[in-house]
């Protein structure tokens, strides 16, 4: 519980805190936040960046667990993403979670005015298109609890994503009027209830026979492009027609080929409590590690599956399992005692996350790199035109002579070694072949450059990683056999980092 509320912490402040930050946001001992944070930097979740505690890309693979496991974003992306083309609006599909909803998939548009909610942000039902739709569906008992939270926080203050409510402005207090109109017309309208100018129409995607809502499809605009009324007549009838074939795609959906679990955790924990002793809390690494074991086809696990799957005994993965529970981040079914992740676990760190890019994700991987062969490190993309090459990340060294390179600087592709490596598919030089690219004094007298390719999750080139040098303090022997290795390492560590941000998002190149 601790670990997870270090996790929460760090995700509402942005992705990053000071361990004296976090001390006074959770209310644990120094001690033990910097036990916790030790723990989550061995496991690869947080980095130890000086005084800040930073959440990685790796953490993203509990989030990712859970929307595996959904099936959700996996089916229907495809049509939120081409619905958004078409009308050249921002589109969502959201979960619900208790009395709020939580977005599993964005699809945005680039403009000044747009939308900045992000995958896994939590915000109230009653202040959204989306909500009504999904309280259609609420017990008593759920009606009772959203009655004492707005009792409890009428300004909406457990809610980061949004800005408070204005308890002076209009109430939100037609919401269950909201809900009756929703259950007979089947939609649902946002009409600036988050904040001036946002306006948004709701349609509910259903199960296959049955009534059960299983997301709901949202088209969001400003008031300067369309008004509530606009979106209810111009939008809704193609927002309709793309949930129908949201629906027709749950329905013919094979069944799921359940994914490899993760193997040797219990294995991997124990080595590193024995390595790092008490600053390594195995019981938090053991319990994450349970969040990993759902995924596509593993939807819904029992004790004995999730201890096969992480290798866990069944006392620690019960144990595990009834403190998620607790937590909200897992529910059990009553019927055939199974466990099922739920929409909370995106609070685990995914919403600052899926907003990353490659140039962030690999600055930190090129300072260790920087670091380690006293050279400076660059990542760079190839310009639409295919003629240049742009560098967008940069970690240099402090030396008297070195290569002066910034961030948006832009050189010929041909002449460079990153250039070469992202031309590899299109030139008849042994680039693609030996897997590297190195470049003696054709850009410049006395520069020397060596670069290896980053490959996206379907294995296409997408950008270059290298180290660049006076050609006087590395011949081309040593740079093959003492920079390479390092710089190949360095590649895969920013491609394993990129797979696991883009597995449901866009990561942006630049």
């Amino acid at each position: 519980m601790r670990g997870v509320a270090v996790l929460h912490r760090l995700t509402e402040a942005g992705g990053t805190l000071s361990p004296s930050a976090l001390e006074r946001a959770t209310g644990l001992a120094r001690s033990t936040v910097d036990r916790v944070t030790a723990t989550l930097a061995r496991m690869g979740y947080v980095r130890l960046d000086g005084r800040d505690v930073v959440l990685t890309p790796r953490l993203m693979e509990l989030g990712n667990a859970y929307l595996a496991a959904l099936r959700l974003p996996a089916l229907l992306n495809a049509r939120a993403d081409a619905l958004a083309d078409e009308l050249d609006e921002s589109v969502s599909l959201a979960v619900g979670d208790r009395d709020g909803i939580r977005f599993i998939h964005q699809a945005t548009r680039r403009r000044a005015m747009s939308l900045s909610f992000r995958i896994g942000d939590l915000l109230p039902a009653e202040r959204t298109a989306p909500g009504p739709l999904f309280a259609t569906q609420w017990t008593d008992g759920d009606w009772r609890r959203w009655h004492e939270r707005r009792a409890a926080d009428p300004e909406d203050r457990g809610f980061p994503a949004v800005p408070p409510r204005n308890l002076s402005a209009q109430a939100v207090d037609d919401f269950e009027q909201r809900t009756a109109q929703a259950a007979r017309e089947d939609w649902s309208l946002d009409d600036q209830l988050i904040e001036p100018g946002l306006v948004a129409i709701s349609v509910p995607v259903r199960y296959p026979d049955t009534a059960r809502i299983a997301c709901v499809a949202s088209v969001v605009s400003h008031t300067s492009r369309h008004s509530a009324e606009d979106l209810s007549t111009a939008l809704l009838p193609r927002l309709r027609e793309t949930v129908t074939a949201m629906e027709r795609d749950l329905r013919e959906a094979p069944a799921p080929q359940p994914a490899t679990p993760p193997s040797d955790l219990a294995t991997w924990t124990a080595a590193s409590k024995q390595e790092l002793g008490r600053d390594f809390i195995e019981s938090l690494a053991r319990g994450l590690t349970v969040l990993t074991a759902f995924g596509e086809g593993r939807a819904a696990l029992t004790l004995a599956e999730v201890a096969k799957a992480t290798g866990l005994a069944r006392a620690t993965a019960r144990r595990a399992l009834i403190t998620y529970e607790h937590l909200g981040l897992v529910t059990q079914s009553a019927t055939n005692r199974t466990f099922t992740p739920t929409p909370r676990v995106l609070s685990l760190g995914f919403p600052p996350l899926s907003r990353t890019s490659l140039p962030r994700i690999a600055q930190p991987h090129l300072e260790d790199l920087a670091a380690e062969v006293n050279e400076s490190a660059s990542l760079a993309v190839l310009t639409p035109s295919g003629e240049e090459i742009q560098y967008t990340a940069r970690a240099a060294t402090a030396r008297i002579m070195s290569a002066n390179i910034t961030v948006g600087t832009r050189q010929p592709a041909r002449a460079t070694a990153p250039g070469q490596v992202l031309l590899s598919d299109t030139t008849p030089e042994a680039v693609a072949a030996q897997g590297y690219a190195l470049v003696d004094e054709e850009l410049e007298q006395g520069l020397r450059s060596l670069a290896v390719p980053i490959h996206d999750r379907t294995g296409h080139v997408v950008a270059a990683a290298s180290v660049a040098m006076h050609a006087a303090r590395h011949t081309h022997e040593q740079c093959v056999a003492e920079l390479l290795p390092a710089l190949r390492t360095t590649a895969t560590r920013i491609e394993t980092d990129l797979h696991m941000a883009a597995h449901f998002t866009q990561v942006p190149l630049t």
